[in-house]
């Protein structure tokens, strides 16, 4: 939902999704007169909590040397930003955030007019959409506070990877347990498939009667060994299909379809490989769709897939079955993008989306940027551009031209960092891709006309051209894009930070070392109101 209010010349605008509530802030010129930041007060109504939120910056002046990794109160060592996340909400409550803005000096503060608004976070699994998006961030101040970087094994009753997971296995083992009895049935098409709980729950529904076959990528020896290891060991191998043909390619699908009485009814689908990796570590998201339409449409894909086709015939039927798309979506659609295809006529569609765009576009990439979307974000434009990696990979050279695009990498703070902050830790569950596996676009996620496309394609030629891949292209749904939109921005500030702080020398009495402080007078809003400052942008989007 997304709620603004305002009073006596400060505004604020909160669109909250399930985890996750963003805020942007704004002042006239008159009320950014002698502006320290902003306090943050946050009333949870659900859980009958009250009290103001923390940071960790501090004035130099009353608090020159904090311990790493400790917090302070925003009422003394406000927020110097106008748009900021919270990222502790939880699902299905009811928040009011008061804002109040402080003046003077940071030893002689004053309170300004407070503005309140009120929210109401979305629900996860509910509706004709229920999106799950794991932690993503094992290396975090957060999961050092929690659990002083203990290897997620090594902490009792399972607590780090139940925080990790924020729900995704929860929701994952779910979905697959709905499948309990002969009337139901699922088809599952996967990639990586190891994580020995998820098979068993395939097993548990086999064993209740419902109809099960699972689809599962045996074209390289990686994952394929890793793969029929677990199946052997969960003893399910009655119940997969290896997919063999066009051994020069991958079976990169993560998806499965659950019937009832024969009919599809639902699809769980996303960029989670059945994986402690997939799930535990490297940033992914499980959607389910509950429309039976689509289900369908996913079934009689994972019908060829299942029959092994060789990629030259998979491409007739895929382009038969979903056309290369042209155009602008339909309005209040929902449309799926099977691979491999003949032509890149749906990655060049996707570009001729973010050219389009008239407000924002948020991308997420594992490997970098393909060409064609590049050239798109080379190009000069207005709005700002939000790219979320795991490396810059290839291309950099020709998006980085427009000043507009902004760029977060994966990355954890090491021991130097800033020296302010405690040292960060992988799980050390990936190693291939480390942080950022989720794989999709949103344009425009900020008006009431928005565009999700989501998978387990990751925008290239490959994925297009000759791996099994899905994609689903959701339109006019606020709902769907606040959700995916304040999960984007949460991982594009966590990872933006470090990646910053780590390319620093930040050494005692450098300038790179006066970042770790606040400002100590309104000069630090100067950047936000510059003609064509990024900050200014950003101020006014998210305003």
């Amino acid at each position: 939902m997304r709620c603004r209010q305002e009073r006596k010349g400060v505004s604020v605008h909160a669109i909250s999704g399930t985890w996750v509530v963003i805020l942007g802030f704004n002042a006239t010129e008159g009320a950014r007169q002698n502006l320290l930041g902003f306090a943050l007060h946050r009333t949870d109504h659900t859980e009958d909590e009250a009290y103001w939120l923390k940071g960790f910056k501090t004035f130099e002046q009353t608090e020159p040397d904090p311990p790493p990794g400790s917090l302070f109160s925003t009422l003394e060592h406000p927020l110097q930003t106008f748009q900021w996340g919270d990222y502790t909400a939880k699902p299905d409550h009811e928040y009011t955030y008061k804002v109040v803005p402080l003046y003077g000096k940071p030893k002689n503060i004053k309170m300004g007019d407070a503005v309140e608004v009120k929210v109401s976070t979305e629900s996860e699994d509910t509706g004709t959409h229920a999106i799950f998006f794991n932690r993503g961030v094992a290396a975090s101040q957060a999961y050092v506070s929690k659990f002083q970087n203990r290897k997620p094994d090594d902490v009792p009753d399972r607590k780090a990877f139940k925080w990790l997971s924020r729900g995704l296995e929860e929701a994952l083992l779910r979905f697959i347990g709905q499948a309990n009895g002969e009337e139901y049935g699922l088809r599952a098409a996967v990639y990586e498939f190891n994580y020995l709980p998820a098979l068993e729950a395939f097993k548990q529904a086999s064993e209740s009667g419902a109809d099960v076959k699972i689809v599962y990528d045996a074209r390289k020896d990686n994952p394929r060994e890793a793969s029929e290891k677990a199946i052997a060991c969960a003893g399910i191998q009655d119940l997969v299909i290896p997919r063999k043909a066009t051994r020069s390619y991958i079976s990169h699908n993560k998806f499965i379809v659950l019937l009832k009485n024969g009919q599809p009814q639902e699809v769980w689908t996303g960029s989670t490989n059945l994986t402690r990796g997939g799930i535990f570590g490297q940033s992914n998201v499980g959607h389910i769709i509950r429309d039976p339409k689509v289900a369908e449409s996913y079934l009689r894909y994972w019908k060829n897939l299942a029959n092994d086709l060789e990629a030259k015939d998979l491409r007739k039927w895929t382009e038969q079955e979903t056309a290369d798309p042209d155009g602008p979506p339909s309005p209040d659609s929902i449309m799926t993008i099977f691979s491999p295809r003949k032509s890149l006529k749906a990655l060049e569609w996707y570009a001729e989306q973010m050219d389009d765009a008239t407000q924002m576009v948020n991308l997420t990439a594992a490997f970098g940027v393909n060409k064609k979307l590049a050239e798109v974000l080379s190009q000069d434009k207005d709005y700002l551009r939000f790219l979320l990696l795991e490396k810059l990979g290839k291309n950099y050279d020709v998006y980085a031209k427009d000043r507009d695009v902004q760029v977060s990498i994966g990355s954890k703070i090491e021991d130097d960092a800033l020296r302010r902050w405690t040292r960060e830790v992988l799980t050390n569950f990936n190693f291939h891709v480390r942080y950022i596996h989720t794989k999709y676009m949103l344009i425009d996620a900020l008006t009431d006309n928005p565009t999700v496309i989501t998978g387990s394609a990751n925008f290239s030629d490959a994925s297009t051209r000759k791996n099994d891949e899905n994609m689903v292209v959701i339109q006019d749904d606020t709902r769907v894009a606040d959700i995916y939109l304040g999960e984007f921005m949460r991982l594009f500030h966590h990872f933006y930070f470090r990646y910053i702080a780590n390319k620093m020398k930040a050494q005692p009495g450098s300038e790179e070392r006066k970042v770790a402080y606040l400002v100590e007078n309104d000069s630090w809003t100067d950047k936000y109101y510059w003609d064509y400052s990024i900050k200014k942008k950003k101020r006014l989007l998210f305003a």
